[in-house]
Formats: structure tokens, C-alpha cells, sequence
């Protein structure tokens, strides 16, 4: 959770979308015009084949709003189930990435479809930040790093 005293949200992904919540209900809408057109209609079936497919959804959106939900405030990077405080981070551009490098979230490598953003800390460790607009993280960051003078 985000603590309000961080400040205002300079960049946010949710990491999901609540629309695939409709995907059941959808199904089971289509299934049972489907069956109307040909007879008789299943109704308690086709409520549980809608709520059941809801559920399932319903924990995959979950899971996927607290694992991939990126979120920059003046004071911390979140990123999945980690956070990073900006005062740690050093440089966020050119960073080469060391292999073995340290994903930011608690996986094992940077979510599917998001793109890498190395971020160097001020114990110079090179750690993956990542978001579907990488581009636009590092520009909510750049203003907010202030590392030493090199």
C-alpha cells in the first residue's frame, strides 16, 4: 500500500485492468443465446459456468494488480511487492545491465510484456526496474534523482 505521506503519484501502471472481469459473464451471455436460438435454455448451468469463469478471473486481476503495479511517488519506487526509496537510486541512464542483475518486485525475472529499465543504487548494485513504458518511468525518475557528482 502507498502511504500518503510519499506525496503526490508521479507515474502509475495498475498492472491490470478490471474489464476482464466481464469475460465470464460474457461467455455465459453468449452460451445462453446460443442455446435460446435452439431450444431450451440451461439457466442455472450457464449462471454457474459465468460465476465460476468470474471467479477465476477475479483472482487472476488480483493477483496480477498487487504482483505488476508500478508506482513512483518523490519517495519510493513500488514495484510489485518491493520498494525502493528514489534517495537510493543514483542513475537510471546509462546503466549497463550485469548478468545476474536483481529484478525490483520479488520475481525471478521482469514481468511479460514490460521492458527493462536498469536503475543503479548508491551501494552500486545494478537492480531491473521495469514498466510496459519504460520511457516514460525514466522520465518520471530523472527529475527526482540527485546522485553524487562523479
Amino acid at each position: 500500500m502507498i502511504d500518503p505521506d510519499e506525496g503526490p503519484v508521479l507515474f502509475a501502471e495498475p498492472g491490470s485492468t478490471r474489464w476482464p472481469l466481464l469475460w465470464g459473464p460474457l461467455f455465459s451471455a453468449a452460451g445462453i443465446g446460443v442455446e435460446a436460438a435452439s431450444g431450451r435454455v440451461h439457466w442455472f448451468a450457464w449462471a454457474m459456468v459465468g460465476l465460476g469463469l468470474f471467479a477465476m478471473t477475479a483472482g487472476w486481476v488480483g493477483a496480477r494488480r498487487k504482483v505488476c503495479r508500478v508506482v513512483l511517488t518523490p519517495a519510493a519506487l513500488h514495484q510489485g511487492r518491493e520498494s525502493v526509496p528514489v534517495a537510493r537510486i543514483v542513475s537510471a541512464t546509462d546503466v549497463g545491465i550485469p548478468v545476474g542483475a536483481r529484478p525490483l518486485g520479488g520475481g525471478w525475472t521482469v514481468p511479460k510484456k514490460t521492458t527493462e529499465l536498469p536503475l543503479e543504487l548508491d551501494d552500486g548494485t545494478v537492480v531491473l526496474a521495469w514498466a510496459l513504458d519504460a520511457v516514460a518511468l525514466a522520465a518520471a525518475l530523472r527529475p527526482l534523482i540527485t546522485g553524487p557528482p562523479r
